[in-house]
């Protein structure tokens, strides 16, 4: 699937980054910005951009007193498709504003606001509300182009101190950030960065000429104005700079090196390898290594810092096994419990400045396991790790990857074509890397397990090849949509029972991101996403607005009931996975932190005990990665990586949901201090922490 969930400021980064088709040329280029005090010419037409390839284009028409906006693109074989209207009032601030389309994956939008009579009313897709603003207030829309934040940055800039309060909730924040020269070739002109804040999890980056709206960034995703497209590169790179300061400053203030021994005191130690829980234990850490495991009553060193446990349970760090890490998946991670990340495919460049960060120290984040993606060029294909065009050029990325060093296994993608995959699975074995992946349109998944793939990425990819006709193309939505087949299919049948004897008896193992597909099929407008429940209440708003809105076109009842249907076959293939011996691995495909806890509840399905999924999601995913010598457990000698719940989450898996204390590497951090930096009401107290003079 290659989505990161980052539920933003509205669609404009819908899981960072999907693409689209270029709008229709206007013959225009250049207009008059509207709206109080907006003299400054801006550009008609932007240029969509993803890690420097163009994906699509967004065109702005102004009128009197408003904007008529197409936005659209598409990149790995999905997009949003949207057109908005907007009418302002002579402050500048939203009146009525109607958005038409659809979302990445499909979802109708049909989403209105209207400001008369002092009253605001709005419909989007979580349903209609209204409200009576105290004093003006900035409709924040939940399915808009990139545009509404020239719209929001021009009523901000009217303001008092550059903030408003949002509907339907929050508090709009502008804040500027630095001034820049930027050049189409020919010539110059000056704008300004600016970060928008105060209802989703992170700033939104973007830049203003004056009162004109310019663009908008961030370290891969880019939407410029026309005839700037040279200077993605480095505004992405500017964008990056920008998230790393705020990450840097998050460091600074909430690592804590304590300079001493801690000693973590009255905690119950999770046996990762015989997933049992031990007897209360006080456990003591020098710099990033776990000393020893003493008795409660043993007497704490004078120069230890104290930590109380007050009896929790004490479980290794966990291994998020589908990643394509950011800056903000490093941090909440972290604070999720989850030390280490395996990255499934990402922009190379972006990712090694990240890793090279997390490793100095600058920022928080996870050690990090990285899979080489190497996907064909089409029409459809994603804008990740290396695109190649032939056979040659395939073999040669995996040679590039084995060479870095840097590379556990290589990820094949759906744009692949199937008859360069026997090469280079034999190039990626000879150089000692792994090979997973989907599978290529216009295969299966048993030609990919015959041809010696070690491990299938998406349980989707594995189950379409039981349901689709010969020469239907899953590089487009049809690999998610299909699944509404799935209901129809005897489990039992015999090309299913001998792809599952395939994977078992060869040794292949699964990837299934199970919370990515409940999101999927059983997302729904206006109800709670089954795998939010549990913590949406103290998201920020557009986090709340996006759990209760569907992914996919839930047309009719029928639709409803065969995606229903759907994820039932999945949950029930898994545990027929699960008893015949085939290994799975826990990854969300979503970012993790908050869905990857989710991803190991899905696993009680399979009959494992939260216990067993403890242990499995820690020292089997070491072992399983070859590192168990110095993760995945907590013993004396290895590597400090663990977190602190209050509960027993082996009676119930859903206490990981409420952690305390991390330490990754021997560096402690308290989730309690990090979320409010995202807008996030905190679970549980801060620890008591005694640190000596």
């Amino acid at each position: 699937m290659t989505l990161t969930f980052r539920p933003a400021l509205p669609a404009l980064f819908a899981a960072v980054v999907f693409a689209c088709s270029p709008a229709p040329d206007t013959g225009t280029s250049t207009t008059e910005a509207a709206g109080p005090g907006a003299q400054t010419t801006e550009a008609r037409t932007f240029t969509v951009m993803v890690g420097g390839t163009e994906i699509g284009a967004m065109e702005v028409t102004p009128s009197d007193d408003g904007y008529t906006v197409d936005y659209e693109y598409r990149n790995n074989g999905r997009g949003p498709t949207l057109a908005e209207n907007v009418t302002l009032d002579g402050t500048g601030m939203p009146l009525d504003w109607t958005i038409e389309g659809a979302t990445t994956f499909g979802n109708p939008v049909d989403e209105s606001f209207e400001y008369a009579d002092s009253e605001a009313r709005w419909t989007d897709t979580t349903g209609s509300d209204q409200a009576i603003p105290a004093e003006p207030a900035f409709y924040v829309p939940q399915n808009a182009s990139p545009y509404w934040l020239a719209i929001a940055a021009r009523a901000l800039m009217g303001s008092e101190d550059m903030s408003l309060p949002a509907i339907p909730g929050g508090t709009l924040r502008l804040t500027e950030m630095e001034t820049l020269d930027v050049s189409d070739g020919e010539d110059t002109q000056t704008v300004t960065s600016y970060a928008l804040s105060g209802t989703s999890l992170d700033p939104t980056y973007f830049l203003m000429d004056g009162r004109a709206f310019f663009g908008v960034v961030s370290p891969r995703f880019s939407v410029l104005a026309e005839g700037f497209e040279g200077e993605d590169a480095r505004l992405r790179e500017r964008a990056a700079e920008y998230g790393a300061r705020r990450y840097e400053n998050m460091q600074a203030e909430y690592a804590h090196d304590y300079g001493a021994p801690v000693r973590i005191r009255n905690v119950r130690v999770f046996d990762s390898q015989t997933a049992t829980l031990g007897e209360p234990v006080s456990v003591v850490v020098v710099d990033d290594t776990i000393a020893a495991i003493e008795p409660l009553d043993a007497e704490p060193v004078e120069s230890e810092v104290i930590i109380e446990g007050n009896g929790g349970t004490l479980v290794p760090g966990l291994f998020e096994m589908h990643g394509h890490v950011g800056e903000d998946d490093a941090i909440l991670n972290i604070a999720a419990g989850v030390t280490t990340i395996r990255d499934m495919g990402n922009d190379n460049d972006v990712l090694d400045a990240l890793i090279a960060r997390i490793e100095a120290g600058e920022i928080a984040g996870p050690r990090v396991f990285r899979s080489g993606f190497i996907e064909g060029r089409s029409e459809y294909n994603s804008n990740n790790g290396i695109v190649v065009e032939s056979e040659d050029e395939a073999v040669a990325a995996v040679e590039t990857y084995a060479q870095s060093g840097d590379f556990i296994q290589v990820k094949i993608y759906n744009s692949m074509n199937p008859d360069w995959i026997p090469a280079v699975i034999e190039a990626a074995h000879a150089n000692g890397l792994r090979v997973a992946g989907h599978v290529p349109a216009f295969t299966n998944a048993d030609t990919m397990i015959a041809a010696g793939y070690d491990e299938m990425t998406h349980i989707n990819q594995v189950m379409l090849g039981w349901v689709l006709e010969e020469g239907e193309d899953t590089r487009t939505l049809l690999r998610l949509t299909a699944l509404r087949r799935l209901p129809a299919l005897d489990l039992q049948s015999e090309a299913v029972q001998s792809t599952l004897d395939a994977m078992a008896e060869r040794g292949v193992a699964i990837d299934p991101t199970l919370a990515i597909h409940e999101a999927l099929l059983l997302s729904r407008n206006g109800e709670v996403s089954p795998g939010t429940v549990d913590y949406i209440d103290h998201m920020p708003v557009s986090v709340q607005r996006s759990a209760r809105s569907a992914w996919a076109d839930i047309a009719n009842e029928e639709d409803d009931a065969n995606y229903r249907g759907a994820f039932d076959q999945i949950q029930e293939t898994i545990r027929m996975m699960h008893e015949r011996g085939i290994f799975m691995v826990p990854g969300t495909d979503m970012g993790g932190a908050f869905t990857y806890h989710r991803e190991l509840e899905l696993y009680e399905v399979t009959g494992m005990s939260p216990a067993e999924i403890l242990a499995w999601a820690s020292y089997g995913m070491a072992d399983y990665l070859g590192t168990a010598d110095t993760l995945g457990s907590i013993e004396p000698g290895k590597r400090a990586d663990f977190f602190l719940v209050p509960g027993d989450p082996t009676e119930d898996l859903a206490e990981i949901k409420t952690v305390s204390l991390v330490s990754a590497d021997g560096t402690f951090y308290y989730p309690t201090e990090i979320y409010p930096e995202f807008g996030i009401e905190p679970f549980t107290p801060m620890p008591s922490v005694a640190v000596p003079n």
